[in-house]
């Protein structure tokens, strides 16, 4: 019960994000950049140590890192070859129908977000809760993409809402997957390992260039050490 109530507030965070990206766009870089480094603050100081601690129980430290780079380049070959997100240059060449389908591969993703909070769970309380904290995070500035993609390709506001439902739905269904199955405990450090590569990933190639775009450099740079920072004394509280 308690991993399906995490998923709600990351329900609540997508709708939060999608509000800021109706109403406040030119003040995102800030949360942006936050969000930048909270997402990679909970892969190097918590998803890490873990995947390398439950891990190396049953696999050597290689494929421990071999699962993270699976995680990392996997989620680039998503990124590109299924056009995850479109971009300022090309926006006004693009279709309705592209921005519907960014939105839907944005909701997926958010599902899979649900299911790193059930898996986190299944590793350890703890974890669980570091990953719901990167999950939310992560969320708002998902909820400002939906948005954002769907009317940067001719969509209507209507539409921008309804697929920002379905993208905050999404961790909701992730999570509450993750109670009818259960991964065996010599598989989690290297899942773990896999959600390392991904959100790295994310905040490198997508939050922190999103915060840096049109925004002075120094301020959104604070902002990403800051939620770094925040992860890390999040993090060792917890311990």
């Amino acid at each position: 019960m308690i991993i399906l109530l995490l998923a709600s507030a990351a329900f609540l965070a997508t709708l939060i994000g999608g509000s800021f990206a109706l109403r406040f766009r030119d003040k995102l870089h800030l949360i942006l950049g936050f969000s930048a480094g909270a997402v990679a603050g909970v892969a190097l100081f918590d998803l890490l140590p873990e995947a390398i601690t439950l891990g190396t129980k049953y696999h050597s430290a290689a494929t421990v890192a071999l699962a993270i780079a699976f995680g990392f380049f996997g989620y680039l070959i998503l990124d590109r070859l299924i056009l995850l997100h479109t971009h300022e240059e090309d926006s006004e060449a693009v279709h309705t129908s592209r921005g519907s389908f960014g939105a839907l591969t944005l909701s997926a993703h958010s599902f899979l977000d649900g299911v790193a909070i059930g898996v986190g769970f299944q590793a350890s309380a703890a974890v669980g809760v570091i990953v719901t904290a990167a999950v939310l995070t992560h969320d708002f500035s998902d909820g400002i993409n939906t948005v954002n993609l769907v009317l940067r390709n001719a969509g209507s506001w209507s539409r921008a809402f309804r697929w920002l439902l379905v993208d905050a739905a999404a961790p909701v269904a992730g999570a509450a997957s993750t109670l009818f199955f259960r991964i065996p405990d010599s598989a989690i450090g290297l899942v773990l390992a896999l959600f390392v590569g991904t959100f790295l990933y994310l905040s490198a190639s997508d939050l922190i260039p999103e915060s840096h775009h049109r925004h002075p450099r120094a301020l959104t740079t604070f902002m990403t050490l800051l939620g770094a920072l925040t992860l890390f004394i999040i993090v060792h509280l917890a311990a």
